[in-house]
């Protein structure tokens, strides 16, 4: 697969003494105060945008220490931040909007931020000077999914997020403001513009490494230079950097790249730990109180659990399960906080390319999807941890919403409610299927999936079908490759609320996590539709109906939400779970020492 997007999962820990600093910003950073939060999963790219950097553990770090134009708050509304910049829309026919950095924000090195680092970021995430054609496929080590050497170096390839939307500006956006400000016109109405442009990473970093320009204002101004005149020999360079510059090796990263525009800065990393520290340069609306966040990394939730409980790290949110969740309570002087985030556990078809073709034959994906006994799995796997856990009935849906109570009528979910095996054995028989085979790949280290693999074997056995594991540890790189498996357990997580966001799972084309090889041409008209559609009833008909179609092509099945469970010392205050955020730093700048 060209386009690699994954979805892993963090957290963190520390404390200490208060002796208060104020600063230019009104708020006090209280120095030598330290908090430590555990983490599952170490940072490995400063360059969220990239396939390779675009996980939870690295938009953790990167929110920490970036600002941006929009953000999710804890109740899921999507807020402005004009401390660092502000946006206006010119026009809608066509939709054209202003992006205008503030007066005075620079990145931690002191260097302003300005338009040169506006119209990298709208280079390297619209795709639109990629070179034509270009397949980066080849040139992926199968082990690390990074860039090989023999990458070709004339070809100008940026590894961003297009197909979010940023691709439909295809026109070079104009400069103005004196240097402060870009303007996007969009080639079509996308209902979702406020959230695909951000900044990312520095122009005068990228231009000092792949131009060899040390001068931050002439790098700037190269980087400018580049993008207008579509310079392929300098883009060419650009974007090799662009893509593989800001990944961690085995050796410390450098200082240079690392800047950043929020209230933190990225100051040490190893494979054990990362380091953030209060940016002295930042002058926005989110000043940080603790001087210092340290990252451990612990993959083992039980052991992070046990260093909350002596008091090695401060804060967690491991992977909830029913014995974290009684570690945890267990533990005196620490608040412990659960619910559900955005992030829903999955059981996918390939209805095309599967290892033994089973899913081909529609009957045969239906019959195996009445097998599936989803209560089941909630009440033993998930209702230990959250009682209030439900079996999720949407694919396009958040359980909880009024959409999701009346599409669950509406969209076929309930004809899966239940296991019927009699059901299944007819369909079988309808379809000629004897004892198919159905190879399901999973994450062998996961407890929970392992789990869901188990009953789901039993209870498919009994209609005819044969479960076999199709487990790896490199599940993640196995996913969409054609041939490997037949079906696929893992979970989708949703970082916003994009009324588009169904485009990525379902699309024909360009949707980079429909790996199953789904496509209905109805379905691609309806998404069509949607990215133009300003109308809440409209898109809210238009996703329900997608729903339904999604559910009539038993192409797979949503399982559940998963639940989520937060716990922290007393002595921090100011830590607050929310749904759409990639781990708990996503607000540190409110964490305080009680």
């Amino acid at each position: 697969m060209t386009n690699r997007r994954r979805a892993l999962q963090i957290l963190a820990t520390g404390l200490a003494a208060v002796l208060l600093l104020v600063g230019c910003t009104g708020r006090g950073v209280a120095e030598g105060t330290e908090v430590t939060v555990a983490v599952r999963a170490p940072f490995s790219s400063y360059n969220g945008n990239t396939s390779y950097g675009s996980t939870p553990a690295n938009s953790s770090v990167i929110t920490a220490t970036n600002s941006r134009f929009f953000a999710y708050d804890e109740r899921s509304e999507l807020v402005p931040d004009e401390s660092f910049g502000t946006v206006r829309v010119d026009s809608e026919e066509p939709l054209t909007v202003t992006y205008t950095i503030a007066d005075g924000v620079t990145w931690s090195d002191g260097v302003p931020v300005d338009a040169a680092d506006l119209l990298l970021a709208w280079a390297a995430n619209s795709g639109v000077l990629n070179t034509p054609g270009f397949d980066d496929g080849p040139f992926l080590d199968v082990d690390t999914q990074q860039y090989t050497d023999d990458f070709p170096a004339d070809v100008v390839f940026f590894d961003g997020s297009s197909g979010d939307g940023l691709e439909l500006v295809t026109s070079t956006p104009e400069i103005g403001d004196g240097g402060r400000s870009i303007t996007l016109v969009y080639d079509e109405y996308f209902v979702d513009w406020r959230l695909v442009f951000e900044v990312g990473v520095a122009a005068h970093a990228v231009a000092g490494e792949a131009l060899g320009v040390d001068d931050p204002d002439a790098a700037k101004r190269a980087i400018v230079d580049a993008v207008q005149d579509a310079d392929g020999q300098g883009l060419a360079r650009i974007s090799r950097f662009w893509n593989s510059g800001f990944n961690v090796t085995q050796d410390p990263p450098d200082p240079a790249l690392l800047v950043g525009t929020g209230p933190y800065t990225l100051a040490e990393s190893d494979p054990e730990r990362t380091i953030l520290e209060a940016n002295p340069n930042y002058r926005g609306a989110n000043a940080p109180t603790y001087e210092r966040v340290v990252l451990r990394y612990i993959g083992d939730p039980l052991e992070a659990v046990a260093a909350l409980a002596d008091g090695s790290v401060d804060v967690v949110a491991p992977q909830a399960t029913a014995d974290v969740a009684a570690a945890l309570n267990a533990i005196e002087g620490v608040t412990v906080e659960s619910g559900f985030d955005a992030t829903h556990e999955r059981l996918d078809l390939q209805v095309a390319n599967g290892r033994n073709e089973t899913f081909d034959d529609p009957l045969v994906r239906t019959a195996f999807l009445k097998t599936i006994p989803r209560q089941q799995i909630v009440d033993e796997l998930v209702a230990p941890v959250h009682a209030d856990a439900q079996v999720r009935s949407s694919h396009v849906f958040l359980p909880g919403t009024d959409d999701d109570a009346q599409a669950a009528q509406r969209n076929g979910s309930a004809d899966f409610g239940r296991p019927d095996v009699a059901l299944a054995k007819r369909l079988l028989r309808q379809a000629g299927a004897v004892a198919p085979e159905v190879c399901i790949l999973f994450d062998p280290a996961n407890p929970r999936r392992v789990s869901e693999f188990e009953l789901i074997q039993s209870a498919a056995a009994q209609a005819g079908f044969r479960v076999t594991d199709c487990s790896s540890p490199t599940w993640q790189e196995l996913l969409g490759l054609p041939g490997e498996y037949d079906a696929s357990l893992y979970a989708l997580r949703a970082s916003n609320l994009a009324v588009t966001a169904a485009r990525a799972s379902f699309a024909s084309t360009g949707g980079v996590n429909n790996t199953s090889f789904y496509s209905n041409p109805e379905v691609d008209a309806l998404l069509a539709e949607l990215r133009r559609e300003t109308d809440a009833a409209e898109q809210t008909r238009l996703l329900a109906e997608i729903d339904r179609l999604v559910w009539a092509d038993s192409a797979g099945m949503p399982l559940y939400q998963f639940p989520s469970i937060t716990a922290f010392r007393t002595g921090v205050t100011g830590v607050t779970p929310s749904p759409l955020a990639a781990g708990v730093l996503w607000n540190v700048w409110d964490w305080t020492p009680a």
